[in-house]
């Protein structure tokens, strides 16, 4: 048997062989995708969250006498520096001792935090001298993944009271410390959590009055290089709860400033020595809405105080001093910013410092070595020494740092056959001995000015070496990503378009290119790269990801002949086409970078489908005048869409908004139902209609299929209505819910073939479901959708009607003349638009409602009409179920759409994992490990869900196909009417 095809007379079973080869290959290539996507998602771990802690440095003793023989570190978590500094609303100051300490005895500033603005973090900073470590996102941010130096370490003996969340991770470990903390249970919002900063005063002043009966502890206390760290949580506690302009958090600030005091007279009156030296700060701010975490000031700016021994007495300046130097801090807010007048400190020097600094100050106030880790720059400001001590602090300090660095580099130096080295630090041996001469000859400025200059140095080279495999391993990743869209492009182009036919006459082409050497070489190649990170011990991770990219561009290479006749193909096309190719390339990419800009901006939905709604309304009415109706029809469904994405994401209650909801779906699938009844005389509606075909089988099915909206409307007001009145759910009830919900899924099998009657089957399907698991306007978004997706339809089915009307129309010619064995036409490239369309309304069912890459911003409350007894797993099922049916929408309708226009479902799918991976090439480059945790988070999360959705659609194509793999599309070509 012989049948025409795009390359003339082919036999059938020619056909059934291409039809095998075709679906084995791209089994391969789904394959290839899930494999590649996955193994590349794993290379922003070995890219962004490496751990910048290194072991094996020997700590740097000092070579100056310690000023201070203890020192006492206050920490008032989540104190805010402009509520400790500013007056009440009466004018009183709320911190009045360590205001007259600022005043009178000590130094005074703004440390600078940086995000992730957290109580750990934080405290790290503070204690240890380095910010988060980014490999933390591996223990879910709750704890410090590898070992650290510290301050408390480097003592002879810490006290530490405070919270169960902060004092274990510095002490838990550590022998040579005395501390305790407050059971979890004390930490509740209900109350004034001021008490937990008094209860850890109670327990030092306790540990200070039982050493009068308790030598050891005598003894214990009068030791040198002693640390006393107390957490103070109340700030913390109240903020969360109450918000930092509530009396009870500002409150607080006088009670933290009481405690500042009454820790000074007892150590004072106990030592009597002026040898204790006294930091308080805070780890972070709060936000005016309670919480905290990102970069702004209000986070960041914490108050620091520092006064005692070793720390210089304040020095007076005029508003003509001060200088606003372009340094710039750790948050990214500029340095030596003015103070606000209301402080009332213009007259005293302030010297702001990044949170780390404070690390190597309270060392050198010690005569302790630094944390072997640590980043910080030791402000000399603070420090009350003479020059040559100064300058030994500084220059050990430097070498603390600088030895990081050297490890660093002979890591890296011993796992590399072609080391690049930190250049400007090559003859750090020579500075050293340099500084070291400048200082025996008492030329201490230039010491000093050499110390910093060599310190800069070495921070810069623990960046470079940090980030030393970057440049490769993003080179490689993102050759891989543009590799895979190349091998797409090619598939598509070999198997779902008329151009193999088209490049088989061009003279040029020669089936006998050998693609065998090609493979050789790659293989030869990927052989030899993997010897290479073998001998640099590379991770098994470095080997995937280059195995990857090698493979992807000798598959590649392999196509040359049929890339270069390509190629040539298209420089003999007119220039009109070339204009169209760029046009549509271009305005791809433009939606694209929209979408990937809607992850963080939901509002540019609202944009989106405004100007869409304008544009298509315009378009139809020029394409078919004679039918005004689509095109209102089309802006209006747009418009209504375009309300949803200003909306909050957190969505609030509004029962009665989801019962009128389920009268507007029942509304929409009504006036769906007669439109499919009462077409039969209007030829623009035969493709969607199911009129003229056989007897359905059961009739009543839509009428049933309404009922059970009404119904479950009924249940959301009856169930919820009981539960809030008894707070259970009703057995009955839920046995109805449950019953309603399963029912209504599987009455869609049912209802008639027609593409119409199909898909507003479907919509009425899931309805009852989705409006049970309803709480607000999501229930109102769920029927916008179906709109905007049946106006999707119309305007295909308009294009279709139009070019049917226009029998010279390319699009109608490629129709006729390019059918394929599976029903299906060659693709073109005006079908773009078709991927982009559902590109667009895909990521609108993901951010219609929420954000889908947070499923905390989904209200759990949504299940309580099916189960209320906690249950995690069902719980999650249900409600991601709930996320997943507005997904299952817009792939029914993409389905419906290409048997409609009858262009293959699964080249429009790998056009659509293309167009995807654009977006996650841009959102590979986005991903942040610094920031909050939610940025950081987010940043991996939408890189995740794009690199995710080469199994996603697909799954969700293989999930839909059950209900809509029967859709019959009526032909209207007088040869179909006359062959039935």
């Amino acid at each position: 048997m012989r049948v025409g095809g795009i390359l003339g007379t082919i036999e059938t079973s020619t056909i059934v062989t291409k039809k095998k080869w075709l679906k084995r290959r791209e089994m391969g290539l789904v394959v290839l995708g899930v494999a590649l996507h996955a193994v590349y998602m794993l290379s922003i771990f070995d890219i962004y969250f490496k751990t910048p802690i290194v072991h094996g440095m020997d700590p740097v003793p000092p070579r100056f006498t310690a000023p201070a023989k203890r020192l006492v570190l206050l920490v008032a978590d989540g104190l805010r520096a402009d509520k400790f500094y500013e007056p009440d609303s009466e004018g009183n100051y709320r911190a009045p001792f360590l205001r007259s300490v600022i005043k009178n005895q000590g130094r005074w500033g703004v440390s600078h935090a940086r995000p992730p603005t957290e109580s750990r973090p934080g405290h790290v900073a503070l204690i240890a001298g380095f910010y988060e470590d980014p490999s933390a996102v591996t223990k879910g941010w709750k704890a410090n993944p590898v070992e650290f130096d510290s301050v408390f370490n480097q003592s002879r003996h810490t006290i530490s009271f405070g919270s169960p969340d902060i004092v274990p991770i510095f002490c838990g470990a550590l022998p040579h410390s005395t501390w305790n903390t407050y059971p979890h249970d004390f930490e509740d919002f209900a109350t004034d959590a001021s008490f937990l900063d008094e209860w850890s005063f109670d327990q030092l002043q306790s540990l200070f009055n039982r050493s009068n009966q308790d030598p050891k502890i005598n003894e214990l206390l009068l030791q040198d290089n002693l640390v006393i760290f107390l957490h103070l949580l109340g700030c913390d506690s109240n903020g969360h709860a109450h918000r930092p302009f509530s009396s009870i958090y500002l409150n607080n600030v006088k009670v933290v400033d009481h405690i500042a005091e009454r820790v000074y007279s007892l150590l004072e009156g106990f030592y009597n020595d002026n040898h204790t030296a006294y930091i308080f700060t805070a780890d972070h701010g709060m936000s005016d809405k309670g919480s905290h975490g990102d970069g702004h000031p209000t986070n960041t700016d914490t108050p620091l105080v520092v006064w005692g021994a070793g720390v210089r007495y304040p020095r007076p300046i005029s508003k003509i001093d001060h200088s606003d130097h372009v340094f710039r801090f750790i948050d990214e807010h500029a340095h030596d910013m003015p103070t606000p007048a209301e402080w009332g400190l213009d007259g005293i020097e302030r010297v702001d410092v990044n949170q780390a600094d404070i690390t190597p100050l309270m060392s050198t106030l010690l005569g302790l070595p630094c944390p072997v880790n640590s980043v910080g720059n030791l402000p000399l400001e603070y420090i009350n020494m003479n020059e040559a001590d100064k300058v030994e602090a500084v220059l050990a300090n430097t070498k603390q740092i600088l030895n990081q660095f050297l490890r660093k580099s002979h890591i890296k130096q011993s796992n590399s056959l072609r080391f690049k080295p930190f250049k400007p630090l090559a003859q750090y041996s020579s500075i050293l001995d340099q500084i070291e001469h400048l200082i025996s000859v008492r030329d201490y400025e230039a010491a000093m000015k050499l110390s910093e200059n060599l310190r800069s140095l070495a921070l810069q080279g623990l960046h470079y070496f940090q980030t030393y495999d970057w440049l490769m391993l993003m080179s490689v990743i993102t050759l891989g990503y543009i590799g895979w869209m190349v091998c797409l492009v090619l598939h598509v182009l070999q198997s779902y378009t008329s151009l193999p036919g088209n490049i088989l006459k061009e003279p040029a082409f020669s089936q006998r290119y050998n693609s065998g050497k090609v493979y050789l070489c790659g293989c030869l190649l990927m052989g030899v790269i993997c010897i290479v990170l073998m001998l640099e011990h590379s991770p098994p991770l470095y080997h995937a990801y280059i195995a990857m990219t090698v493979f992807l561009w000798t598959q590649i290479l392999s196509e040359y002949q049929f890339i270069l006749t390509l190629w040539r193909h298209l420089r003999g096309r007119k220039f009109n086409y070339i204009v169209q190719l760029l046009a549509i390339s271009i305005v791809s990419i433009f939606i694209l970078e929209l979408l990937v800009h809607s992850f963080t901006k939901r509002e540019l939905y609202t944009w989106c489908f405004l100007i869409t709604g304008v544009v298509a309304c315009f378009y139809l009415f020029n394409k078919i005048p004679q039918r005004p109706g689509i095109p209102i029809f089309v802006s209006v469904a747009c418009w209504f869409l375009s309300v949803f994405t200003l909306m909050p994401a957190e969505i609030p209650d509004n029962n009665q908004l989801v019962i009128v909801s389920g009268a507007m779906i029942i509304i929409i699938g009504a006036a769906a139902r007669w439109l499919d009844l009462h077409s039969e005389r209007n030829n623009c509606w035969l493709s969607i209609c199911s009129h003229e075909l056989k007897k359905p089988r059961f009739p009543m099915l839509f009428h049933l299929q309404a009922l059970l909206v009404g119904l479950s409307s009924v249940m959301v007001s009856v169930s919820t209505s009981h539960r809030t009145e008894k707070k259970e759910l009703h057995g009955v009830h839920q046995l109805i819910n449950w019953s309603i919900a399963g029912f209504s899924l599987v009455l869609p099998l049912l209802s008639e073939n027609g593409l119409l009657s199909r898909l507003t089957s479907i919509f009425l399907g899931f309805a009852p479901t989705f409006l049970l698991l309803s709480i607000g306007y999501e229930a109102v978004f769920y029927g916008a959708l179906a709109l905007v997706l049946m106006s999707w339809i119309l305007f295909e089915n308009s294009l279709l009607y139009f070019s049917k009307e226009n029998k010279s129309s390319p699009y109608m010619r490629n129709m006729e003349e390019h059918i394929l064995e599976n029903d299906s036409r060659d693709l073109q490239l005006s079908d773009v638009r078709i991927p982009l369309v559902f590109m667009v309304l895909f990521n609108v069912a993901f951010f219609g409602t929420g954000n889908f890459a947070s499923i905390a911003s989904f209200e759990i409350s949504s299940v309580y009409r099916f189960i209320t007894i906690f249950s995690p797993f069902l719980m999650a099922a249900l409600l991601i179920f709930k996320l997943f049916i507005p997904f299952m929408l817009v792939i029914c309708a993409f389905s419906a759409i290409t048997k409609l226009v009858r262009v293959p479902r699964l080249g429009l799918y790998f056009l659509v994992i293309l167009l995807s991976d654009v977006m996650t090439i841009h959102f590979f480059f986005l991903v942040r490990n610094k920031g909050s945790w939610m940025e950081i988070g987010n940043s991996i999360s939408h890189f995740g869900i794009m690199s995710a959705q080469v199994v996603f659609v697909l799954l969700l194509l293989a999930v839909t196909n059950i209900y809509t793999k029967d859709i019959h599309i009526r032909s209207t070509s007088p040869s179909s009417r006359k062959a039935r």
